[in-house]
């Protein structure tokens, strides 16, 4: 029986940010620090003020699957970020390893 070696290739996650955070001068661009530090862009951003807060969704349709623990982590750390639920869902394409 032969065994060969496969590897993840490609893996992304098609992840959304919900926040909900205390409606400050100045939050937003804090909200989107993480992804300008690692180089991404998200391709949807939505925030609407709620009384004396703002709910933020932020979404990527492929953010590479290693950076989203480090964004949502980042995003936890924002001051007056009250809370946070991360959707995702992982996709990649399994591969033979070259020998």
């Amino acid at each position: 029986m032969s065994h060969q070696p496969w590897t993840l290739a490609g893996l992304h996650a098609s992840v959304r940010f919900n926040l909900v955070a205390e409606a400050t001068p100045g939050l937003l661009p804090q909200l989107l620090a993480p992804f300008a530090r690692r180089d991404l862009t998200p391709d949807r951003v939505e925030c609407r003020r709620a009384g004396t807060d703002m709910e933020v969704e932020i979404a990527m349709a492929a953010m590479p699957a290693e950076m989203v623990h480090l964004v949502e982590g980042n995003l936890r750390q924002v001051v007056g970020v009250q809370s946070l639920v991360r959707r995702q869902e992982i996709t990649g394409v399994a591969r033979r390893r070259a020998a």
